[in-house]
């Protein structure tokens, strides 16, 4: 059974599109015009009915993001500050 999501997209198209960009869920919802939750709601819920395979490729991609997060936002902090656009 093919699950469909917000907008008539199927997740599988959610799951591709983070596997080819090795995007986070908060670009896949920006992507397709829908909420952060609705996004992590499909992978955790239907995407393992869907295609399990599919699934474990972005639980792979999604978990790195994870680990990395502290680096992005330290190096996000670092070009705010050396810009000058920092708030104090």
């Amino acid at each position: 059974m093919r699950h469909k999501t917000k907008n008539d997209v199927p997740v599988v198209q959610y799951a591709k599109y983070i596997i080819n960009t090795n995007g986070t869920i908060r670009q896949t919802a920006a992507h397709f015009g829908v909420s952060k939750s609705h996004v992590h709601f499909q992978f955790s819920k239907t995407l393992p009915d869907e295609s399990f395979s599919l699934y474990k490729k972005v639980r792979k991609i999604l978990d790195k993001n994870l680990e990395e997060r502290h680096i992005r936002g330290g190096e996000a902090t670092k070009r705010a500050y050396h810009k000058g656009t920092h708030k104090s």
